[in-house]
C-alpha cells in the first residue's frame, strides 16, 4: 500500500514487501508528532492570552490541581507510547527475523565497493540482479572498515561489521533498477560507493544466470579445503584430530570451558581465523590460525562448504538438496526451499556414507588390504599354536 503521495520529496519508491509496513509506521509516528505539536503550541498561545496580566498589581488564584487532569495526561501518553512500541517491536522481528525459505547470496563490503557472489558462483561488483517476488538473504561481512548496506527502495538498512556476519532480507515486489549506497562514513570516497540492484522478471533472471555460470561457493570452499590441507585433521565421516564436520552447521557445540555455541557463520568463521578463542570439548588447540591467509571471500567459500555437508536438521548426513516434487514450491534456482535451508549454494553429493570395503580379488589377483587383515590374524594363530 502506498502511503505517501508521489509528489512528496522525501519519500523514496516502495520496492518491497516490508516497504509498506515501514512507511505506515512512520506516518503514524509523523501524524502524532504533528498533533501534539499543535495542540501543545495553541494551548501555549490560548493560556498565555486568557491568563495573562491584566493590571500591574493583579495576583492569580491558586491552583489546587485535579487528579483527574494528572491522571489522562499520564494514561493517553502510556497508552499512546505501547502502541509505538508493540508495533515498532513487530515490525522489527519481522525485518531481521530472516525467512527460512531464501535465497543465499554473500556480500563483502570494501572501500569502496560491494561485491557480491551467488548461489551459483555468479559474481558481481556494485549491482545485484535478483528476481522479483522472491525472499533473498544477505550474509554480509567486510575485508576493512564498517561499512552500511542501505536500499531506500526496500526499506533495509544493516551495519557491516568488519570480524563477523550480519544479516538481513528482502523481497522485491516489482521490476526495476533501485540505488544501494553506504550509509556510515567509511572514508575519502565514501559517497562513491554505491551501485544498484536489478530486480528482474523470473523467466529473465533464470536468462541471466545462465548467462554467467561459475562454480558455486561450496565448489569453491571444497577446493579451498583441499588446498590449505584442512582434511589433515577434519574430516567428512568420522571424528579424527579435529572435530567432524559433517552435521556442524547449525549444531549446539560443548566448549573445553563448559560453555555451549552454536555453529553459525560467525563461529565457524572465528574458528577459522582464531581457532584459539573456542577450544571444542576433547580436542586439543593444535589448529594453526588462518588470519590474513584467506580472504573474507574465501572464509565465505569454507563456510558455505562446511554448511553443504549437512545440518543437524537434515534428514541425511550430507545434507544435499533435491529438486521438488509432486508439485511442491521451488526458488528460482530449482531447488526445492525445505532443501535449499540446509544447502544454499545448490545440490551437492550426499555425504556421511562410506563406501563399502571390497573383499574381492582386483585386477592383478591380489587381496585389497582390507580382506588380507583376517588372514594374517589366522597365520598368526597357527604360528603360535605351533611354536607351543
Amino acid at each position: 500500500m502506498q502511503y505517501f503521495p508521489s509528489w512528496v520529496p522525501f519519500a523514496p519508491e516502495q520496492a518491497s514487501t516490508l516497504a509498506g509496513e515501514v512507511d505506515a509506521l512512520y506516518l503514524y509516528l509523523v501524524t502524532i508528532t504533528l498533533f501534539f505539536s499543535v495542540l501543545i503550541t495553541g494551548l501555549i498561545i490560548f493560556f498565555a492570552l486568557k491568563y495573562r496580566r491584566r493590571t500591574p498589581n493583579e495576583v492569580p488564584r491558586p491552583v489546587a490541581g485535579s487528579i483527574t487532569l494528572e491522571t489522562l495526561w499520564t494514561v493517553i501518553p502510556l497508552l499512546i507510547a505501547m502502541t509505538i512500541f508493540a508495533w515498532g517491536a513487530s515490525l522489527y522481528f519481522k525485518m531481521y527475523r530472516v525467512p527460512t525459505q531464501a535465497m543465499d547470496i554473500f556480500v563483502v563490503g570494501k572501500q569502496w565497493m560491494w561485491k557480491f557472489q551467488h548461489g551459483g558462483g555468479q559474481r558481481e561488483i556494485n549491482e545485484l540482479h535478483v528476481p522479483v517476488g522472491s525472499r533473498v538473504k544477505l550474509t554480509m561481512t567486510t575485508e576493512d572498515v564498517i561499512h552500511s548496506f542501505y536500499v531506500p527502495a526496500f526499506r533495509i538498512k544493516a551495519d557491516v561489521v568488519p570480524g563477523r556476519y550480519t544479516t538481513t532480507w528482502f523481497e522485491a515486489t516489482k521490476p526495476g533498477r533501485y540505488y544501494l549506497f553506504c550509509a556510515e562514513y567509511c572514508g575519502t570516497n565514501h559517497s562513491g560507493m554505491g551501485g544498484y540492484v536489478v530486480v528482474m522478471e523470473r523467466n529473465d533472471y533464470q536468462a541471466w544466470l545462465g548467462g554467467g555460470a561459475t562454480d558455486s561457493p561450496a565448489s569453491q570452499g571444497q577446493k579451498l579445503f583441499s588446498d590449505l590441507n584442512c582434511a589433515t585433521c577434519h574430516r567428512n565421516d568420522t571424528q579424527d584430530r579435529g572435530p567432524m564436520l559433517a552435521g556442524l552447521f547449525g549444531k549446539t557445540v560443548q566448549l573445553d570451558n563448559g560453555q555451549t555455541v552454536i555453529a553459525d557463520e560467525t563461529y565457524i568463521r572465528e574458528s577459522i581465523v582464531n581457532p584459539r578463542a573456542k577450544t571444542v570439548a576433547g580436542f586439543q588447540q593444535i589448529m594453526p590460525t588462518y588470519q590474513g591467509q584467506v580472504s573474507e571471500e574465501q572464509l565465505l567459500a569454507l563456510i558455505s562448504y562446511i554448511r553443504s555437508l549437512g545440518t543437524t536438521n537434515d534428514s541425511g548426513a550430507g545434507g544435499g538438496a533435491a529438486t521438488g516434487r509432486d508439485g511442491g514450491q521451488q526458488t528460482t534456482t530449482g531447488i526445492n526451499p525445505d532443501a535449499q535451508r540446509s544447502n544454499p549454494t545448490g545440490p551437492t553429493t550426499p555425504g556421511g556414507t562410506r563406501a563399502p570395503v571390497s573383499t574381492a580379488p582386483d585386477s592383478t589377483g591380489e587381496q585389497p588390504d582390507g580382506a588380507n587383515q583376517p588372514r594374517s590374524g589366522r597365520q598368526q594363530q597357527q604360528r603360535s599354536r605351533g611354536r607351543q
